[in-house]
């Protein structure tokens, strides 16, 4: 029996005005969706709205709800990195939860332009945790005692494992890239925040999200709609680098149970007990591919060995029995499971990818080749 999806209204309790950042986003979006539809909660929702934003699946779930969802959702089109244009959506939002996922993510965009990342992940943090100190000062009685600042990280922030061990909540910081160094950043000034000023935070640092509406930059969106096109499928290196696959449903029940349940000051490490290979999740995509569309096989023809990535970090894996004993998550899909589910998704939305990369100005080409 697979475990049961958390409830989002009763982990709330009476925490009913959420912000999140980075709400527009991959994670963002589904943290914005369950608590749109498993919970009367009132979202604030701050996004710059950049290249990866996209508000279509959350509009789909307002639009199931009663009255179109009117009150619920409210978009605050913000860039963490102006002070002033924060402190301002967090008066508006005069939130009792704050869910901080707002971040530039892709490891080969910050290869090739790594300023954008210190300005939003590091001076973003900054920004967001000045006023969220200030609006937490404000508070009185069993709101303040119910406040929490929820910090999702990445486990590149602890660096490349070797064949053997797991990433832990113990493991030494030692990031790579330009993208992780900026979230490790980012992890730092959060605790030094709840060391030095009281504000009661928690972290989480999960593996390799995966799921429908994904900005098709990322590995499993690229590979399926390049095989689909019979385009080559790019594979850096050897394609034998390892990452710990996690379903975006599974890593919202997990954040959800961290952020209403979760010890102010702790961290959480959050994997899918998902590890597998570059190369395998390529041939996985293409054997799903196979039996969708026959006449095309075996997509694996496609795959095309690429230079690797600067600094590829080897392995990731992460061992998560903590929030596992302390907060009793587990992943409710495996691998093969999610991974089949996530490439229908993208061949039955290709109008939507489309959509989204034009607007984006990206054409699937590959990022992050020449340092600058």
């Amino acid at each position: 029996m697979s475990p049961a999806t958390p409830n989002a209204s009763s982990l709330l309790g009476h925490r009913q005005r959420i912000l999140v950042t980075g709400g527009a986003g991959f994670i963002g979006g589904a943290v914005v969706r369950r608590l749109l539809s498993d919970s009367d909660a009132i979202v604030f929702n701050l996004d710059k709205m950049g290249y990866a934003s996209d508000l279509t699946s959350i509009e789909a779930v307002l639009s199931e709800l009663p009255n179109e969802g009117v009150g619920r959702h409210h978009l605050q089109r913000v860039d963490l990195s102006d002070a002033a244009a924060v402190e301002a959506a967090v008066r508006e939002a005069d939130p009792d939860l704050v869910m901080h996922l707002a971040a530039e993510s892709h490891v080969d965009r910050s290869i090739s332009g790594p300023g954008v990342f210190i300005e939003s992940n590091v001076t973003g943090t900054y920004n967001l945790l000045q006023a969220v100190r200030a609006h937490y000062e404000r508070l009185s009685g069993s709101r303040q005692e119910d406040f929490r600042l929820h910090h999702i990280s990445t486990d590149e922030v602890f660096g490349s494992l070797g064949a053997e061990g797991r990433f832990s909540e113990t493991t030494p910081y030692d990031p790579r890239s330009p993208y992780s160094a900026s979230k490790a950043a980012s992890d730092h000034l959060v605790q030094a925040w709840h060391h030095t000023y009281g504000l009661p935070v928690v972290l989480t640092n999960c593996s390799n999200n995966y799921g429908p509406w994904q900005f098709p930059e990322k590995l499993i969106p690229v590979v399926t709609l390049k095989a689909a096109a019979r385009e080559p499928i790019p594979l850096y290196g050897d394609g034998l680098n390892v990452r710990d696959w996690l379903y975006v449903e599974d890593h919202v029940d997990a954040l959800l149970l961290a952020a209403c349940q979760g010890e102010p000051g702790r961290s959480y490490c959050v994997g899918g007990h998902g590890e597998a290979t570059n190369k395998q999740v390529v041939n996985r995509i293409c054997a799903e591919l196979d039996q969708l569309n026959a006449n095309n096989a075996p997509h694996a023809d496609l795959i095309t060995p690429v230079t690797d990535r600067p600094g590829h970090d080897r392995r990731y894996a992460i061992d998560p029995s903590r929030i596992s004993s302390e907060l009793g998550w587990q992943p409710r899909h495996s691998v093969e499971e999610g991974l089949a589910a996530t490439v229908r998704w993208y061949i039955d939305h290709q109008d939507w990818c489309q959509q989204v990369r034009a607007r984006a100005s990206y054409s699937g080409e590959r990022l992050g080749l020449t340092p600058q």
